[in-house]
């Protein structure tokens, strides 16, 4: 997607219109629109969402616009960082923070709440190669790490279902990245960040240089190329950071909860792991702490019932180490007097490293043979063998609960490498403009793992005398063991993950008569696309042979053939009607054709009306209908332990449970319906107000099975420990529950958004400039095949996807800046609603509890949260700038969030409160 084209293709009349997915900046002054008058010398432009260029921005879809102003003055670094704390983000998208998951190392936005898999990310208007690690082990997406930001121009974020233009996936929306496109000279910047309460200190270059004018000179060539490294941050480095700091929230009114491991529980009916071992005593049945606790855990009080506590703060990152370096070139020849041959070449390496807490050595997880019960009595259990020199019951073969200090925190490095190739010639050819490019883009990660253990290995080493590398002495003893046991018991694992993209694409446009309002626009396209992607399991994690790690594989081609056609009719100079349509045939599966239409009145130059309907199709793709499968951990309440007479109160928290699931090669694809409907505003000087309300409806989802449903339903598809609540037969803990990808719901999202911007002239003390966008969420509704309906809107939910951030009803970003000479400061709020701590709205039970029995947090409520981000620039001469940022100025503390399993004790939503106030300082210098 160009930005201006070039001038000497602009004296032809053509004033094409957008399309029913044009889109355009909502918050973008109407006063344009009362240019239209001179068609023909006007620069054209083509928005996101059409393919026709146009002669002004606001079109009948609504489009967020966001300049390269509005991402420096919140001293982000990456595209990431900032689209995710824009109102627009919701549940399923991909943090840095969640370095554990399934896609640690990625990052990825999710508009409407609806994952990151329905959102399209596209770089200049065509598409990446997806990350080589699938979101939650299913969802497909594209990481935005690799996009170099000192090389953006723009941000386009369209907000309404695009699937006409761009694809039959682009359910959700757009975001398209729009980068330099003709730049001479030369900009160096350096900057370096660090933490106000330590660590994630983080130095940062970039060099961006061209040469040659296409107007003047008839080519342009030029490169920008960023490199970075962030230190981590541990969880530790935020002790007296109230609950950030630690897993211990018993300070703040909890009881022992899941980040405070090691408890015994049920009188003695189960132990979790801890450093100096739990083992059940052959004689009681019970289990009872090893000694040695006390030179192993610093945690006070430590458990009343005996279980030796330890606190996953000590090992665990807030934030994970990186770095990474991006790179964006781009040249351009004029061909004749209308052609162009254009050529874009980027790559990107980044590399993370996540430390988590050490392995334990039972518990429960799947692989695709099933459940592993390492926990309850049965020849899987793990056990200190009968001459074990650790069993203080020497002869029998007792269950062992422990977690392996000696062995050291679990670690996750992810080395990813991205590459994009387009070439292009565009050009003018009688009436009509066309563009025609061919794409090549791939993805290959390395995902390599320290400090597991491997389950066949441990039983070895804990059971056998004859092991080969002797008995694995834990706890106190532990510092016995060999550096050889160790490689025995816990090697390093592997996993890998490949995507390639190639498609071919030709475009035309031509304006193919006058109409009242201006020339009726057409545009015709068609689109050959082959993409590939593989990711071979975790080593081991086929067999269910590392304890605690879920399992992920998947592999499989789609082919696409794509054609679309699009009108854009100015009936009327107030009257525009916008229609596309585009089919898509999958090789060996389904065709399906999408319209959308538009319509926007503009009855005077300061009002406009509009609306659009369009229509989405999602293919299933390879981890859902292909081979492999997954296993996976979640978080689930428990009904009927939590009903049980004489239950704890942690016994109705929602707790970790493995989940379970198989591909299904018989799912039908997604469907989408949207619509949305909204008005523009610009009665004053310097200002508009756009207001739209939308709604999306998503039919025959592609979902992992409801955990929830699956446990009220009962039966064989729930694993349960043998830890029973006396009295109440089938109600030990959960451990595994098994669910398939099936078609299990439909979800309708409806609320509307705001996007305000005004600018104030303050004469000789410069100019102010405001802007507002504002979210609500009015429903999140899912309806699965049964009937039941589950609301999420304003809830904790849906814990089913990626982190378990919740829904708020209300999101909004406001931002000011104060301009006057060579000086600027800007501010930015970001701020989201309170959520209801359930998992949704038809909950009768808080999802956590305090130790008294009371709901948690205080009134079930998780509380709203804000942060302000200030930054300051100062430019003394047009060749250098000197800036600066704090973010968090105010340090506020993110709120205590017991029931996310994204991050310890907040909620990822609410990042920035918990790494604290964090500075930029940093140089920009331009060479001609």
């Amino acid at each position: 997607m160009s930005s201006v084209r070039p001038s000497a293709r602009l004296r032809r009349r053509v004033l094409a219109l957008s399309i029913p997915l044009a889109l355009a900046a909502s918050a973008v002054p109407l006063q344009a629109s009362a240019q239209q008058a001179d068609t023909t010398t006007l620069d054209r432009i083509t928005v996101t969402g059409s393919n026709i260029p146009r002669t002004d921005t606001e079109t009948a879809s609504p489009v967020q616009v966001i300049s390269r102003e509005q991402i420096d003055r919140t001293g982000k670094t990456t595209v990431g960082e900032y689209l995710q704390s824009l109102s627009v983000d919701g549940a399923g998208s991909v943090p840095k923070s969640f370095g554990n998951g399934f896609a640690g190392g990625g990052s990825a936005i999710s508009l409407r709440g609806l994952g990151a898999g329905s959102t399209l990310v596209l770089l200049n208007g065509r598409r990446m190669a997806p990350f080589g690690l699938a979101d939650d082990g299913q969802k497909v997406f594209t990481d935005l790490s690799t996009i170099p930001l000192d090389a953006v121009a723009r941000i386009e974020v369209l907000k309404d279902g695009a699937s006409s233009i761009y694809g039959s996936d682009a359910i959700a929306g757009v975001v398209n990245v729009i980068l330099r496109n003709d730049f001479e000279g030369a900009i160096a910047t350096v900057s370096y960040g660090w933490s106000g309460d330590g660590g994630g200190d983080q130095p940062k270059a970039s060099l961006t240089a061209g040469t040659g004018s296409m107007s003047e000179d008839g080519y342009n060539a030029f490169f920008s190329i960023e490199a970075a490294k962030t230190d981590a941050i541990r969880v530790r480095d935020r002790r007296g950071r109230d609950w950030i700091g630690t897993g211990d929230t018993r300070p703040w009114g909890y009881g022992i909860g899941t980040n405070l491991p090691g408890r015994i529980t049920g009188g003695g009916t189960g132990a979790g792991g801890g450093p100096s071992g739990a083992i059940e005593n052959p004689n009681t049945g019970l289990f009872e702490s090893l000694p040695g606790c006390a030179a192993l855990s610093n945690v006070t009080p430590q458990d009343p019932a005996g279980g030796c506590l330890w606190d996953v703060a000590q090992f665990r990152d807030l934030s994970p180490e990186e770095e990474y370096v991006n790179f964006f070139s781009r040249a351009a020849f004029a061909v004749g007097d209308t052609g162009e041959l254009y050529m874009e070449l980027s790559g990107a390496n980044k590399k993370t490293i996540f430390q988590n807490t050490p392995s334990g050595v039972s518990g429960a997880w799947g692989y695709p043979g099933g459940p592993v019960n390492a926990s309850d009595p049965g020849p899987g259990a793990t056990v200190l063998g009968p001459n074990h020199p650790d069993n203080p019951y020497p002869g029998t073969a007792n269950r062992l609960r422990y977690t392996a200090f000696d062995v050291g925190p679990r670690v996750t490095y992810n080395d990813s490498r991205f590459v994009r190739l387009l070439l292009g010639f565009k050009g003018t050819a009688g009436a009509w403009d066309y563009d025609v490019g061919y794409l090549h883009s791939g993805t290959d990660l390395t995902n390599e793992r320290t400090g597991f253990l491997r389950y066949s290995r441990v039983k070895t080493a804990l059971e056998d005398p004859n092991s080969p590398v002797g008995y694995w002495r834990i706890g106190d003893n532990g510092g016995q063991n060999s550096q050889s046991l160790y490689d025995y018991i816990s090697p390093r694992i592997t996993a890998a993950g490949r995507t390639r993209l190639d498609i071919f694409d030709a475009k035309v446009t031509r304006p193919l008569m006058d109409l009242s309002g201006g020339a009726l626009g057409l545009a015709l396209g068609a689109e050959y696309r082959r993409q590939s992607v593989s990711l071979t399991p975790q080593s081991f994690t086929d067999q269910g042979d590392i304890i605690g790690l879920g399992y992920s594989a998947y592999g499989g081609v789609e082919k696409v053939s794509s054609a679309y056609a699009e009108l854009q009719a100015p009936v009327l100079d107030s009257l525009e009607l916008t229609g596309a349509v585009r089919v898509d045939h999958y090789d060996g599966g389904d065709t399906a054709t999408t319209p959308k239409f538009g319509v926007k009145w503009s009855p005077t130059d300061w009002l406009a009306v509009r609306g659009t309907y369009a229509e989405g199709f999602r293919a299933p793709n390879p981890a859902e209908a292909g081979t492999g499968g997954l296993a996976a951990f979640s978080t689930a309440v428990d009904p009927v332990r939590c009903a049980a007479p004489g239950n704890e109160p942690q016994d109705c928290d929602a707790g970790p449970i493995a989940l379970i699931t198989s591909p299904n090669p018989d799912l039908k694809p997604e469907e989408s319906k949207s619509t949305t409907v909204g008005i523009v505003l610009s009665p004053w000087t310097g200002g508009s107000l756009a207001v739209d309300a939308f709604r999306i409806k998503r039919t025959d989802e592609i979902f992992g099975g409801s955990a929830d449903a699956a446990i009220a339903a009962g039966g064989d598809n729930v694993v349960r420990g043998t830890n029973e609540i006396p009295g109440t037969p089938g109600s030990g803990s959960i451990l595994a529950v098994l669910v398939g990808y099936e078609n299990a719901s439909s979800t309708t999202v409806e609320g509307f958004d705001v996007d305000m911007e005004q600018r104030v002239d303050l004469g000789g003390a410069g100019s102010l400039r405001f802007d507002l966008q504002f979210t609500h969420i009015s429903a999140f509704e899912r309806e699965d095949v049964d009937g039941t309906v589950y609301e999420f809107a304003g809830t904790h939910g849906n814990c089913d996807v990626t982190n378990c951030i919740g829904t708020p009803k209300n999101k909004a970003n406001f931002g000011a800046t104060w301009e006057m000479d060579a000086f600027s400061v800007s501010s930015v709020v970001n701020w989201r609603d309170s959520i209801r701590n359930v998992t949704e709205a038809g909950d009768t039970e808080c999802a956590n509890g305090f130790a008294n029995g009371d709901d948690a947090p205080r009134g079930c409520k998780l509380a709203s949260f804000y942060t302000v981000d200030l930054s300051a620039r100062w430019m003394p001469t047009e060749h250098w700038e000197v800036f600066g940022s704090v973010a968090n100025l105010t340090d506020r503390v993110a709120p205590l969030d017991p029931l996310t399993y994204g991050a310890i004790n907040y909620n990822p939503m609410d990042f920035s409160g918990a790494i604290g106030r964090y500075f930029t300082i940093g140089a920009k210098f331009k060479f001609d």
